[in-house]
């Protein structure tokens, strides 16, 4: 139910509505969640955006990195990239666009230096969240970072409070309030978004051939970051 809302109902220009939506608050949690990834990204660095949408966050990523870098995104939703597509296409500096479920990566012959899959896309994608985590660092040159971000228990009312939002608008199906707590939102229709908390990152990561950093931005992400140190089995 997820993975359909995200490739054909919350997609495209439904999902840019739902940005439209947010609070000021909201506004600032994505400001400093995608701040938080810049700090680490360089000129001339190659990033892959998991779950890029319509490209929100795609032209700060291309303005970091410089002609001499590389921004690829993908999205298992084709409405979606096509609209990144559109709204990216005056962009100068190197990018690439794909239909791609994040959870099954082609593009190994890439080594990235940066892999981001913010927003809680590791909750939305609705996969085997250790494999992605894998996929992810697989495709990561040594010494390059992944990120992945949830949301901390600190912001559950305002979390809650935009989806309410989306509810009002007609994009999401109502919310099963009995069911609906604790860091998950079930509405009605099936739709389920859950969220990843620091010990469940670290049961997911335990093992990998990288260092792993858990970290709060603006008490409203959470972060696992992962500075990869070697090469998978």
């Amino acid at each position: 139910m997820a993975d359909r809302y995200y490739r054909e109902r919350l997609a495209a220009v439904n999902l840019e509505y739902c940005y439209q939506l947010a609070t000021p608050r909201i506004l600032r949690y994505l400001r400093a969640e995608l701040g938080h990834v810049l700090s680490f990204v360089d000129s001339g660095d190659r990033v892959l955006d998991l779950g890029c949408g319509y490209g929100r966050v795609i032209p700060d990523l291309l303005q970091k990195v410089g002609k001499s870098g590389l921004v690829v995104g993908i999205d298992s939703s084709r409405p979606s990239i096509e609209m990144a597509r559109s709204r990216l296409a005056g962009e100068r500096n190197p990018i690439g666009l794909a239909v791609m479920d994040a959870g099954s990566l082609g593009i190994a012959a890439v080594q990235f230096d940066a892999v981001i899959c913010i927003q809680n896309g590791i909750s939305a994608f609705h996969v085997d969240q250790r494999k992605l985590i894998g996929d992810a660092l697989q495709v990561t040159r040594p010494g390059g970072t992944v990120f992945f971000s949830s949301y901390c228990e600190a912001f559950w009312l305002h979390r809650l409070d935009w989806f309410r939002r989306q509810v009002a608008a007609g994009l999401l199906g109502i919310i099963d309030e009995e069911k609906t707590g604790n860091g998950v939102i079930v509405c009605r229709d099936g739709f389920r978004a859950t969220t990843v908390g620091p010990e469940r990152f670290r049961e997911l990561t335990a093992g990998l051939p990288a260092d792993v950093f858990i970290e709060e931005v603006d008490g409203s992400s959470l972060f696992c970051r992962m500075e990869k140190t070697g090469s998978l089995a």
